[in-house]
């Protein structure tokens, strides 16, 4: 069925395949540098709905309908639905897909949950557990400020270390049974929980970067590899601040990742015209990206071998309030070319 690799690392066998992906975003994300690249911009960030909550369900169900519809699927074809948001108790996602009537793993992972959706959902796939799955996670940048800072109304100031959440949600369908489809999930690296002290809730990227650290050195590590292997190394909303970090740390272990190192945070707004401060971030952000610009780059050859990151800042408004500090998580996938 597969392999474990070295601590913390699994290559599979048998490598599902990604059949599908699907974005749906809000306005701000549609008219940023990837907006022609998504399936589909809300105009209204409240998407027709009562409240900021409801709306980030209404993103959901459309991204899983749109990775459904795209991949040539009915939703009977789905053994299970991994997914999760930044919310409590993942209302986004309990909400936002119980008409789907699919069997659902509702996962926690901060801005980190796409990869572990996608780990997960690899893994049930290659033992043989689904045929096919759906994979995916959301966040709003309204529920966020909500859920973690202040009030909308109260309009504070944000300090420049401060990243915008992505308003979006991306879907992706995972099939055993296929030879063809958008890339193939060959190998997995889990993280592990990396606490360094940050207590600064509006410096993600400073909590989060040790945590793509610890992870990309596993999986180099447990792959017996080094940095060159892949084409590229994308990390989820590590922004400008966590990307210095993360550089500063690999270029300490004499890794040179200034050329092959993106980070989704930092591709989905344009810093000049949409004043972003450091970036993107929130569970939508790497995952609509994954779904509307790296999955098509490595669809077409353009880059044969991908270590896809996603990162995560486990904080809650009551750990933060006790003034604990911000542990850090990242999950790594490595996502291949299909040969023709």
């Amino acid at each position: 069925m597969g392999e474990m690799k070295g601590k913390a690392s699994l290559e599979f066998e048998h490598p599902p395949v990604i059949v599908s992906a699907a974005s749906v975003v809000g306005k701000k994300e549609g008219e940023g540098p990837l907006g022609p690249l998504f399936d589909q911009v809300e105009q209204d960030d409240m998407c027709g709905k009562d409240n900021w909550e409801q709306a980030e369900s209404a993103l959901q169900k459309q991204a899983a309908d749109k990775a459904i519809e795209k991949g040539g699927l009915r939703k009977t074809d789905l053994r299970y639905l991994f997914a999760g948001d930044l919310l409590g108790q993942l209302i986004a996602t309990s909400f936002g897909t119980v008409d789907l009537e699919i069997p659902l793993f509702g996962l926690y992972g901060a801005c980190s949950t796409m990869g572990e959706a996608l780990s997960l959902g690899a893994m049930a796939v290659n033992a043989g557990y689904a045929n096919q799955v759906l994979a995916m996670a959301s966040s709003h940048f309204a529920t966020a400020e909500k859920e973690f800072r202040f009030p909308l109304a109260y309009g504070n100031q944000r300090p420049m270390s401060a990243t915008w959440t992505v308003t979006g949600a991306g879907c992706v369908a995972l099939a055993g049974d296929r030879k063809e489809g958008l890339a193939k999930i060959t190998g997995i690296t889990t993280g592990r929980m990396v606490d360094m002290g940050t207590k600064d809730s509006m410096n993600m990227g400073a909590a989060m970067a040790p945590a793509a650290f610890h992870t990309i050195e596993q999986n180099l590590e447990d792959f017996q590899v080094n940095e060159t292997w892949y084409d590229k190394i994308i990390t989820g909303d590590l922004g400008e601040i966590g990307r210095t970090i993360l550089l500063d740390f690999m270029k300490n272990k004499g890794r040179d990742l200034s050329e092959l190192h993106m980070d989704c945070g930092m591709e989905i707004y344009d810093k000049e015209q949409q004043d972003t401060h450091a970036g993107g971030s929130g569970c939508g952000c790497s995952a609509v990206t994954l779904c509307s610009y790296i999955l098509p780059k490595i669809q077409d050859g353009t880059w044969k071998r991908v270590l896809f990151v996603p990162t995560g800042a486990l904080l809650s408004n009551i750990s933060f309030n006790e003034g604990q500090s911000i542990p850090g998580i990242a999950h790594a996938v490595v996502i291949e070319h299909i040969d023709g």
